[in-house]
């Protein structure tokens, strides 16, 4: 890949990135899973998986990590206000069924498109279950690998999820993983065969969702 266009916070040896306003979020350490460190106080997670092999693959994951794929793939419904991520549009993820359902309002704090990184945070807003930040990157290594990371620092917001005390991390963890999972699948499944990039099987492209 030849094509840089990125957004998100800005870091001083990199002009490519842009953050999104703070108002509403119900937490202060905006952009930490990108420019770091994770802030004390919160429970961390780092789930890294391998989803695929060199540049196509890149584009596939990174395509279905911030046009929503890989979370609706991932049986999550999103209600999201822009076709792919973007600094300040509004999310909602939601999961389980009827009064099980939990829903989880979220705004894009940054997005990064990069030569070898492709990816995006978004932080809750008021009426989350959690506060906090959480990060969906699609990274080539130098040996042509590509890995699906999730970073996150988090705590309880409401009643029921400090309530359920050490059970919310190995559920946020088991979810980590069932996107990476998801992600291979569809990775896998992209037909990217002398296109020089992904091709998608079936009638809608994966940043439309």
């Amino acid at each position: 890949m030849n094509r840089t266009d990125t957004t998100g916070p800005t870091r001083p040896e990199r002009k490519d990135r842009r953050v999104a306003s703070d108002d509403g979020l119900n937490y202060a350490e905006t952009g930490a899973t990108l420019l770091g460190p994770l802030p004390e106080g919160y429970r961390h997670l780092h789930v890294r998986v391998p989803v695929g092999r060199g540049g196509a693959a890149l584009e596939t994951a990174g395509a279905a990590v911030t046009g929503w794929t890989m979370h609706r793939a991932s049986g999550a419904r999103v209600a999201a206000s822009t076709a792919r991520a973007e600094p300040g549009s509004s999310v909602e993820v939601s999961i389980g069924a009827g009064p099980l359902r939990f829903r989880a309002p979220c705004r894009v704090i940054w997005t990064v498109r990069e030569p070898d990184r492709i990816g995006f945070a978004y932080g809750t807003l008021s009426g989350h279950p959690e506060c906090g930040e959480e990060s969906f990157l699609a990274e080539m290594a130098a040996d042509g690998t590509v890995w699906f990371t999730v970073t996150a620092f988090s705590r309880p917001a409401r009643w029921y999820t400090r309530l359920a005390g050490p059970l919310v991390p190995v559920l946020q963890r088991m979810y980590a993983r069932r996107l990476g999972a998801t992600l291979r699948r569809l990775v896998a499944e992209a037909d990217t065969g002398g296109t020089g990039g992904p091709r998608w099987s079936g009638s809608r492209h994966p940043t439309t969702g």
